[in-house]
């Protein structure tokens, strides 16, 4: 979600609270709800099972470009577990929900040769009102390149038959309340190939060390229940995975997290 849209939405919020504040509490109240049912399973006290980020990455180094380093993006180690991910499991066909300036799809598309990506038209953001700027800026990255096609639609309502179960990689970051993620979750499950398939989802976490409930609520809710066993968070990341391949060991997530090691970052000018 862009820095205008956040910006819109956290006063309106802020003047519903002021004339309400029990509103502040609901708020509040929702997303305990969330974590409570969630955390009546056992095994989900702590989250999704945590995935090392280092186990995942197929080699020594990777480039992550573009990246704008600017607010509504994913983090650089998101962005680098697409790749990643695209890489590990040699994915020839990527999807994705929520476009953005189009970092993310860019990432697929370093390797893999037909990605699309998914986002409501010019005209359906004209007729909510959204900043003519913003709008604008969809597909920024993205546009232009020969491996990636643009799709217009609210993915509430895509026709996806023509994509379902080709898929070798989706990514879901579209709009995150609960009922669209779970909707999203569902669309996303049968996007991908029978058995090899790879689902990320993002914002997952506030932050990479905690958890968003109501976000894992509702991937819980939309995946089939024969796959839940293999749903993960990433460490060092706000995603989680759904990662059927059970090559990798997972942990619990632990707040204040040790690095396990860190990293090391080089900057360069993007060209392209």
């Amino acid at each position: 979600m862009s820095n205008q849209r956040k910006i819109s939405k956290f006063f309106r919020a802020v003047a519903k609270v002021i004339k309400q504040p029990a509103l502040l509490n609901l708020v509040l109240d929702q997303e305990d709800d969330h974590q409570q049912e969630m955390q009546k399973i056992k095994s989900l006290e702590h989250g999704f099972p945590e995935l090392q980020f280092w186990d995942l990455m197929p080699e020594s180094s990777i480039t992550i470009e573009p990246f704008a380093f600017l607010e509504g993006g994913s983090l650089v180690t998101d962005l680098a577990l697409i790749r990643m991910m695209a890489l590990k499991i040699n994915a020839q066909k990527y999807f994705e929900i929520g476009t953005w300036r189009g970092e993310s799809v860019m990432q697929a598309a370093a390797s893999v040769p037909e990605c699309y990506t998914l986002n409501l038209s010019a005209d359906e953001m004209h007729r909510r009102n959204w900043d003519k700027k913003y709008i604008a800026l969809h597909g920024h990255y993205s546009r232009g390149n020969a491996r990636v096609t643009h799709l217009e639609g609210d993915s509430r309502s895509f026709d996806f038959l023509p994509f379902v179960a080709q898929q070798d990689l989706v990514f879901v970051d579209g709009d995150h309340h609960f009922d669209s993620v779970v909707q999203d979750t569902q669309s996303a499950f049968r996007l991908v190939t029978p058995k090899t398939g790879v689902i990320i989802w993002h914002d997952y976490g506030h932050n990479p060390e905690s958890v968003r409930w109501n976000v894992l609520h509702a991937i819980w809710k939309g995946t089939p229940e024969e796959f839940r066993k293999n749903l993960y968070t990433v460490s060092n990341t706000l995603s989680a995975v759904y990662y059927p391949y059970g090559d990798l060991q997972a942990g619990i997530r632990q707040y204040p997290a040790t690095p396990n090691p860190g990293f090391s970052v080089e900057l360069k000018k993007y060209k392209g």
